[in-house]
């Protein structure tokens, strides 16, 4: 039987990555699309897929129960991969109500989807849907924040300080339970932060490169001594391919590029890189600027992915200079574009 993947989200950063990830590996799966082009998304990301056979795209929100069981019949999906979540920790603070909406109900709506289609009664799959799997992508904040010593595991407890991982979190227990509720063959990936081409302008890497460019003031929250595991985006696509494909049932991988940086590291690398490519009678350095922290900013993140090392063979393939200079790259070809 053809797998048929409905993926959500896959007009965003790291989902639009990923569909192309997947069409070019595999061009024996037919791939649904469902974004609804919110202002983190760009229908741009994936105009190269238009006309490729095997990819389709739905606009629609995840919330509506009654798309998602017309989707599900117009294109007998098999296997659900669901990226699609407000992920804008700033925006959580000012709008909580949505990221519950969207991260929470929308991840409700798709299981119950799932559920109703694959499986006759609990813990019974449909003969034809016996090996359909739905991927749970979700973020490493749900763990909350480390001191300047220590890893996530995936035993530890959920303590999410933001609206946003709370969200995360709070969906991340909802695949659980139809696991054990239902008997879903549920697989759930918790990643580091993301970076390279496709991200959206507002978060920290292009926004800094943006602003350097521009001769605007490059802003770090604090002292810029927050610590983040940066993951290559590629690397993040192949980990969620082989814990998609590979992964035990029930199961929770981290997904993490042991690459840890703080933010002013991360600031003064970019400048430097472009004080090399694109130099100006200044040091772009002298553009950063230190504004007030952000309310309740985790202070580190790290993870120990020894989990999906030593079970599934992954492996962070990109070293964060090599791989965060080509996302520069990207975005100076990307910005100086959109100068003309």
């Amino acid at each position: 039987m053809r797998k048929n993947i409905l993926v959500t989200g896959g007009l965003g950063f790291i989902g639009s990555n990923f569909i192309g990830f997947l069409c070019e590996k595999y061009p024996h799966y037919h791939l649904i699309n469902i974004d609804s082009i919110t202002y983190a998304a760009d229908e741009k990301n994936l105009f190269d897929l238009k006309d490729v056979h095997n990819y389709h795209f739905v606009k629609g929100n995840i919330c509506d129960e009654v798309l998602l069981e017309e989707i599900f019949k117009q294109y007998n999906i098999t296997d659900v991969i669901h990226f699609a979540a407000e992920s804008h920790v700033d925006n959580s603070i000012k709008n909580p109500n949505l990221f519950a909406e969207t991260n929470v109900i929308g991840t409700l709506r798709l299981l119950e989807a799932s559920r109703k289609y694959w499986m006759d009664v609990p813990f019974k799959s449909k003969p034809e849907y016996r090996n359909s799997r739905f991927h749970h992508v979700s973020t490493d904040e749900v763990y909350g924040t480390l001191n300047a010593e220590g890893y996530f595991t995936e035993d530890r407890p959920y303590a999410p300080n933001s609206p946003y991982s709370a969200s995360k979190a709070s969906s991340d227990m909802f695949v659980r339970s139809y696991f054990h509720t239902y008997g879903l063959n549920v697989v759930t990936t918790n990643c580091s932060n993301n970076y390279g081409p496709k991200q959206h302008d507002e978060k920290l890497i292009p926004t800094l490169i943006r602003n350097a460019l521009y001769g605007n003031k490059l802003p770090i929250y604090g002292t810029g001594q927050n610590i983040r595991d940066w993951l290559y985006v590629e690397d993040h696509c192949r980990g969620i391919d082989s814990v998609f494909h590979f992964g035990q049932k029930g199961e929770t991988y981290l997904i993490g590029g042991q690459n840890e940086r703080t933010n002013i590291e991360i600031a003064h690398f970019i400048c430097t890189y472009l004080d090399q490519v694109l130099p100006k009678s200044k040091s772009y350095k002298e553009q950063i600027q230190f504004v007030a922290d952000r309310h309740g900013h985790d202070f580190r993140y790290a993870i120990d992915a020894s989990k999906i090392q030593n079970e599934l063979k992954w492996q962070a393939e990109e070293t964060f200079d090599s791989g965060l200079s080509k996302t520069i790259e990207w975005y100076i070809n990307k910005y100086t574009k959109e100068e003309v």
